[in-house]
């Protein structure tokens, strides 16, 4: 059997198994994946999930860039015991956001093969874009502010009007970016100070701006009782070697929100 018989096995394989899970076909489908839980080739796993959704349908992947934050927990973590000196050279080192060419590598092989595809769209948040293919990937991206990460003015709160579904591809549900929506519509939640380095005639420059603090610190907790709540709404199965989740972004997003109105009392 040729390798390219195989490819063709192999994707013909996972698309039926995106099927067998409830993706919609010309639907949108948020997704956060390991390759290395899935196994195989990122490229073919982004054409298995466009042939599952088809043409009329959106893929959607998180292109998040920690890397230009000296706020972030990404830069926190590199600089920890370093010299004040090795500390403000990290600092300076670091790159402006470009959303044609700043990779996300920390969201894994199948969100940078997503960004990178022809046709794909990015948003322009300089920390958490979302690069999209398909049909709908220019309205869902358009209007992120550079201000909201994850809110109303956010790909997110337009994912929630679509419909869209989230797919967990070899993930937990420490990863499910659509529960931050949720601390967005909580009362009053807490705020906190970020910045980065944006791009600017000169070159690059340091923006500072006020947003929500997210909190993914209880997600896991949050996602085990979506799952025992809302056992209709989440389908668990085998992609490639991985298993794997996939619910309504909406109906998550609605019971963290009372999750968070139970639990999240004592930060405010």
């Amino acid at each position: 059997m040729s390798a390219v018989t195989q490819h063709l096995l192999l994707g013909g394989e996972r698309t039926a198994q995106l099927y067998e899970l409830g993706v919609r076909r010309g639907g949108v489908l948020l997704v956060h994946a390991s390759m290395r839980a899935a196994g195989g080739d990122a490229g073919d796993m982004a054409r298995a999930l466009r042939r599952a959704l088809g043409p009329e349908g959106t893929l959607v992947v998180p292109a998040f860039t920690p890397e230009n934050s000296d706020t972030s927990r990404a830069y926190l973590d590199r600089v920890r015991g370093l010299s004040d000196e090795a500390g403000a050279a990290v600092r300076a080192a670091m790159p402006a956001f470009d959303p044609a060419a700043s990779p996300a590598p920390t969201m894994g092989a199948l969100a940078e093969t997503v960004r990178l595809s022809p046709g794909a769209q990015r948003s322009g948040h300089p920390q958490t874009s979302f690069a999209a293919l398909g049909q709908a990937a220019a309205k869902l991206l358009a209007g992120h502010r550079q201000d909201c990460h994850l809110g109303e003015d956010s790909p997110l709160a337009r994912l929630y009007e679509a419909d869209a579904q989230v797919l967990l591809l070899g993930t937990g549900f420490d990863s499910c970016t659509a529960f931050h929506l949720a601390e967005y519509r909580r009362p009053a939640p807490p705020r906190r100070l970020y910045r980065c380095v944006v791009a600017s005639e000169d070159g690059r420059r340091w923006w500072e701006y006020e947003d929500i603090a997210l909190d993914d610190s209880d997600f896991a907790g949050l996602g085990d009782e979506f799952v025992r709540a809302r056992t209709g709404a989440v389908s668990t199965g085998q992609v490639g070697a991985a298993r794997s989740h996939l619910f309504p972004l909406r109906t998550a997003v609605d019971f963290a929100a009372e999750w968070f109105e139970d639990r999240r009392t004592s930060d405010c």
